[in-house]
Order: C-alpha cells, then sequence, then structure tokens
C-alpha cells in the first residue's frame, strides 16, 4: 500500500510540474501548486531520512555504514529528488541557477525505478547486455562517421552551406539514420542520393539491432525465472538455482 500510494504521489508530482509551465494553470492554481509541493517534498524526506536511518540491503549501522549506503545510485536519486527545493533556501541563488533546480525535480520521475518491478527488470537487462550496447552505439557511431565524411567530399562543391565541414554533415547523416529526414538538408548530386539511399537503409538495420539485444536480454530473463534461477540484485546476471550470494 505504501508502495503504491509512493508512486502515485510522484507521478502526480510530475503531472503538477508540467501544468506549472501553463501560464493560465500556473496563474489560477499557483498557491495549491505550491502546497502540493511542499507536501510532497515533506513526505519524500521522510522517506529519505527514514531509510537512511534503517540502512541498504545490509542493514549497515554506524556513520560510515549509512554513508556508504547515501552514496548509492537510488538514495542519490532519492535526495536530489527533494534538494532542488532546500537549496535556495539554505543559498543565495541567480534567476538562472533556480530554473535549473526547479528542473532537477524532474529526478523524482527516477524514483518510480525503486517502487516498479516493470522497471527494475528493465535494469537488470541493460546492465546484463551492456557490453553488447556498447559496441551497438560503437558500430552507429563509426558509421556515423564514415557517413557524414562521404557526403561532405561528395556534396560540399554542390551544397558548399548545406555540407560545409563534415560536423555540418552530421546533422544530415543523424536525421537520416534515424529515419526522420526532416529535409532541410538533402543530397542533389547522383552519387549523393545513392550514397543517401544506402545510408538510410543501413541507419534501419543498425538501429534494430539494440532492439534485438534487448529483446534477448528479456528472453533470457523470463527464462532464468521459470528455471527458479536467482538473479544479482547488483548487476542482473543469474547466480543459479538456489544461490543467494
Amino acid at each position: 500500500m505504501v508502495r503504491i500510494f509512493l508512486m502515485a504521489l510522484i507521478l502526480l508530482n510530475i503531472a503538477a510540474l508540467i501544468l506549472e509551465t501553463v501560464r493560465e494553470v500556473s496563474l489560477v492554481f499557483e498557491f495549491w501548486l505550491k502546497a502540493f509541493e511542499w507536501l510532497s517534498v515533506g513526505i519524500f524526506t521522510v522517506e529519505y531520512l527514514a531509510r537512511l536511518w534503517v540502512g541498504g540491503p545490509g542493514r549497515a549501522q554506524g556513520l560510515a555504514g549509512r554513508f556508504r549506503y547515501a552514496l548509492t545510485p537510488l538514495m542519490l536519486v532519492d535526495l536530489l529528488a527533494i534538494l532542488p527545493v532546500y537549496l535556495p533556501l539554505l543559498l543565495p541563488t541567480d534567476l538562472i541557477f533556480l530554473r535549473a533546480l526547479r528542473l532537477m525535480r524532474l529526478m523524482r520521475v527516477l524514483k518510480l525505478g525503486r517502487y516498479s518491478e516493470a522497471i527494475q527488470i528493465f535494469c537488470r537487462v541493460v546492465v546484463q547486455k551492456k557490453e553488447q550496447l556498447v559496441v551497438a552505439c560503437i558500430a552507429v557511431l563509426i558509421l556515423l562517421m564514415i557517413a557524414s565524411s562521404l557526403m561532405f567530399y561528395l556534396e560540399s562543391e554542390a551544397q558548399p552551406e548545406a555540407f560545409s565541414s563534415i560536423p555540418q554533415s552530421m546533422w544530415w547523416a543523424i536525421v537520416t539514420m534515424t529515419t526522420v529526414g526532416y529535409g532541410d538538408v538533402y543530397p542533389v548530386t547522383g552519387m549523393g542520393r545513392l550514397l543517401a539511399s544506402v545510408i538510410a537503409l543501413l541507419g534501419i538495420a543498425m538501429f534494430a539491432v539494440p532492439a534485438g539485444i534487448l529483446s534477448a536480454g528479456f528472453v533470457e530473463h523470463g527464462d532464468a525465472g521459470k528455471t527458479g534461477d536467482t538473479v544479482c540484485p547488483h548487476c542482473g546476471k543469474p547466480l543459479g538455482p538456489g544461490r543467494t550470494d
């Protein structure tokens, strides 16, 4: 019940943050939005202090143990969820810094990872497949560099403004590889169009690779659950039946 309440409170906080940007809503409900903000911060602060006092999974006690627990990723997320409200009260801030702090309130959506089993499974799969995902991302970056370099040499004379340099050509490569294709920059030469066609097809294939890796990770995670394998909560790798170390 407490978990459901906190998840609902986090979602309501994100909704309130979005509504604050609507001028008509902000002017009419400014008091209630501020009151809800302070109420939520109070609840999140009590939750953070309670978790810090109780300790982590190993129930680390003592000042040193609680300090180490405070530096864990989930506890840092909890701290960043409440810090933007308290910092302006403790430190003198200018308008730009204050806006940045208000934007940091979006970090509260990361708190859902503590209470949602689906998000935890997704994180475990990403951690489990991190090497393959890194290789896939490197391959995409290599293809991006090759595409932007070739397009620069093929189109720079015909379109010196649109393809004035390799970094300038990267905009075209990115929107082409992601199949967005805004149409503001496009090749006009025959070789440039042929290269664009090849890059567009390769872009579809390259971005399908991470999806396939994650799909295989979810299948492996599901199979591990069916066979009773214990999954490490830290790295997401299966420990084998009956193991908890």
